[in-house]
């Protein structure tokens, strides 16, 4: 009988959290998704020098904003809880003495300074095979000293004893048959001296307990991969193992290397979902929700680094993505974070908003600004108008705002020059005829038949009228602005501008 699909996000608690972190959360809950299974967060705590207050709030609020949240959690229990590596301390202990006892672990009792001097004298010195046998551990001690010395409460570490000349391979389900040499592994510590388990311990341990049946998770945890295949060997849970999919990296804009947050503020961009407020510094790190991208899109992005459905198709919601899913569509190299084709992704996720979605969040946008909305149905057609010119939530301010505020300064430097009595007396006409139930089209006509008339060219009056509209050279179609400002206001602006140019 097939097992039940367990996945698990498991994040460390210690700051902002990255875009890398976010897209492993997110194939973790679409493969679930996707295979009515369950998608678990397990907050990973038990650092706890590197442990940082608000930090696991942090992540539950950015993937409830992302829309991925889990169904199990320290904050939605399930049968498999605590969800917290920190109130899970007991069990690890008990397969630390496992593992000794049966001679896959043994207590080591070097002091840092002791560390530090084999450190000085051999700088490439690794704990392992060729070293354990000169340090001060129970593999070199007789049963009595480690007796006396565990009596006395001395300080030690557990470490796996790493076999030699093996070779241990697994199946990953993005890579194929990986194998690794045993010979270049060292001892790595798995319980600390605080009683508290490393990531490689905790992991197995916590994997085995909560049932998880497939283990998504970057690349850059391949190295650790032999370590934790032994483990689940050692502990005789082999049977129990979850199938293994190591994610490819997201990669610096240039290609080389991974990005990281040094990155995005050299470059001026964010790599975190959500702002994130350093408790101690009160440094504010930028996210990618408060510079304005809509989670959709940010989900979107997210997915197609490192993935595709085999076709051209680039826009996929949630809903989509869970049904496309597959494993074998994940590339094994790694994918560059492009911010500019990242702005692409939210453009088109604006675009294809309705205004009626969009309403709240550019009404708050406005309010923030201190500009009032004449009402909602003027709101929702500015939206529409407007969208299309916007890649960021908050263009709407700089796209939309001269529709609630009449504009104090003009770009006057653009029409100036060729500006004149015989201009000013143009648009003077042009306003005093303005019709209410002129469209933007008939409007166009209007304006163009009266320039004939007058002996202008309508390409040389177009640009004065925006800039009496709006202030300067942008916005959507003019007549459109126009008509959506009504006859009075734009009468006014008119008269306005023209006062200004004079």
């Amino acid at each position: 009988m097939e097992k039940n699909i367990r996945v698990r996000f498991a994040p460390s608690p210690t700051g902002g959290l990255h875009l890398g972190g976010v897209r492993t959360a997110l194939f973790n809950y679409l493969f679930a998704k996707q295979h009515n299974g369950t998608f678990v967060l397990r907050v990973e705590d038990t650092d706890q020098t590197r442990f940082v207050e608000g930090a696991e709030e942090y992540i539950v609020d950015c993937l409830n904003w992302c829309g991925i949240t889990p169904d199990e959690s320290p904050q939605k229990p399930g049968a498999f809880g605590p969800y917290r590596q920190s109130e899970r301390k007991a069990s690890y202990k008990q397969y630390a003495e496992q593992l000794i006892a049966d001679g896959y672990a043994y207590y080591a009792f070097d002091t840092t300074e002791e560390l530090n001097a084999k450190r000085a004298t051999a700088p490439n010195f690794l704990y392992g095979q060729t070293t354990r046998m000169e340090m001060r551990n129970s593999l070199t001690l007789s049963e009595n000293e480690v007796a006396e010395l565990l009596a006395a409460q001395t300080p030690y570490v557990v470490r796996i004893k790493i076999p030699q000349n093996e070779t241990v391979s697994f199946v990953d389900m993005i890579r194929g048959l990986v194998s690794f040499d045993t010979n270049l592994v060292d001892d790595k510590v798995l319980l600390k001296a605080d009683g508290m388990p490393t990531y490689h311990l905790a992991v197995v341990a916590d994997d085995k307990a909560m049932e998880i049946s497939h283990a998504f998770r970057g690349e850059e945890w391949l190295p650790s991969a032999p370590i934790h295949i032994l483990l689940w060997k050692y502990l005789g849970w082999e049977d129990s193992m979850p199938q293994w999919a190591h994610l490819p990296l997201i990669l610096k804009p240039d290609g080389n290397g991974k990005l990281s947050k040094r990155d995005g503020d050299r470059l001026g961009f964010p790599v975190y979902a959500m702002n994130w407020t350093d408790p101690k510094t009160g440094d504010v790190t930028k996210g990618f929700k408060e510079l304005g991208f809509m989670p959709e899109a940010f989900v979107n992005l997210l997915a197609m680094l490192g993935w595709n459905d085999g076709t051209d198709k680039e826009i996929f919601s949630l809903a989509e993505l869970t049904e496309l899913f597959s494993i074998d569509r994940i590339s094994k190299a790694g994918a560059k974070f492009d911010f500019e084709k990242a702005k692409w992704y939210n453009h088109e996720w604006i675009k294809k908003s309705t205004a009626e979605s969009l309403q709240p969040i550019v009404g708050n946008l406005l309010a923030e600004q201190h500009i009032a909305v004449k009402n909602e149905a003027f709101l929702l057609k500015v939206i529409d108008l407007v969208k299309d010119r916007c890649n960021l939530l908050g263009d709407f301010v700089s796209q939309g705002s001269y529709f609630f505020t009449a504009p104090n300064e003009y770009d006057s430097a653009a029409v100036k020059p060729k500006w004149g009595p015989e201009k000013a007396a143009f648009f003077q006409d042009f306003a005093q005829n303005l019709n209410t139930d002129s469209s933007a089209l008939q409007l166009e006509e209007q304006f163009k038949a009266l320039a004939e008339t007058k002996g202008f060219k309508p390409g040389e009056l177009m640009l004065p009228l925006r800039i009496m509209l709006v202030g300067g050279k942008f916005g959507p179609g003019v007549f459109d602005i126009a008509v959506l400002l009504g006859v009075e206001e734009t009468q006014n602006r008119i008269e306005k501008g023209i006062a200004a140019f004079n």
